[in-house]
């Protein structure tokens, strides 16, 4: 609604995950260093935990693009299934079909034994090996992943040569995570993770450079400006987002159109005030009114 206005190709501020936006703070940065490295070096199982909001998954698709040239790769974006499902689902992402097919070209829906689905992807993970690919699985949401399922990932990482591991790991997950793989049932998996870092919220510095950085990837050309926020603007949203990235997003785009259903070309502090009355879950809103969205987005253009 509002690209023309400011000179923008796309959506800046958008809550889906696109790694053209991945932002190079500190804790990201770092992180993905850390998984660049470890994955490069051979390293078995990789945990990276983050905060609610704060890119995991921005942070994964980039990292996958990053290595789509150096390794096979499989995705699993939600990983709440059973082993044998989601022994299945790797080897999907792998191009491996474990199931076969009916005489009439429909999938069976009954999965073959455990160790059919474990002989098919140690063979595709052998033929892979010998043509000197390196296979790396990215579990996202993993602290959904159920204990008999964790325990099935631990025995994937029995799967290597005398030289190298066949399978690589990363897995991807909430705090809760943390509190996963600490249960005593699944100790072996925890002492097997070689690597692990942390991603949370930005600080205030961080967040006028995110501002700038995904104003500035959305931008028509160089003449774009990215500097809408006026500082007052950007220390609020840094205040009421906590610098989660994903609420400052939230607040970032509510306060653009704002600006540009007055006509301005500017994002003042009153514009990140009404959009964080507008927001469920920001910190540090202590108002007592409420702010209906004009009428040009629907809604009934007052304050109560």
């Amino acid at each position: 609604m509002y690209l023309r206005h400011f000179a923008l190709r796309e959506a800046p501020f958008s809550i889906t995950p696109d790694s053209a936006f991945f932002f190079p703070s500190d804790g990201a940065q770092a992180a993905l260093n850390t998984l660049l490295v470890a994955l490069r070096g051979g390293e078995g199982f990789l945990k990276i935990v983050g905060e609610v909001g704060c890119g995991k998954t921005v942070l994964c698709r980039r990292l996958l693009a990053l290595l789509q040239t150096e390794c096979v790769s499989a995705y699993i974006p939600n990983p709440d299934m059973g082993p044998d499902d989601l022994l299945l689902a790797v080897l999907r992402e792998l191009g491996v079909d474990a199931i076969g097919r009916t005489v009439r070209g429909q999938p069976r829906r009954i999965l073959p034994p455990r160790r059919v689905l474990l002989n098919a992807l140690e063979g595709c993970l052998i033929e892979h090996a010998r043509a000197g690919r390196r296979v790396v699985v990215f579990i996202d949401e993993a602290q959904a992943i159920p204990l008999a399922s964790l325990e099935s990932l631990r025995l994937l990482s029995n799967l290597e040569t005398e030289k190298r591991k066949l399978l690589q790991l990363v897995l991807l997950g909430q705090p809760e995570l943390d509190e996963l793989l600490a249960r005593p049932q699944i100790r072996q998996l925890l002492q097997r993770i070689t690597f692990s870092e942390y991603l949370g919220p930005m600080n205030p510095r961080q967040v006028a450079q995110y501002l700038v950085h995904r104003m500035a990837v959305a931008a028509v050309d160089d003449c774009t400006d990215t500097h809408v926020f006026e500082p007052v603007a950007v220390q609020a949203i840094a205040q009421w987002s906590r610098g989660v990235p994903r609420l400052v997003n939230v607040l970032a785009h509510k306060a653009l159109l704002l600006a540009f259903g007055e006509g301005t070309h500017r994002v003042n502090v009153t514009h990140v005030r009404l959009a964080a009355a507008d927001t469920p879950g920001v910190r540090g809103w202590h108002g007592r009114w409420r702010w209906h969205w004009p009428r040009w987005l629907g809604g009934r253009g007052r304050m109560t």
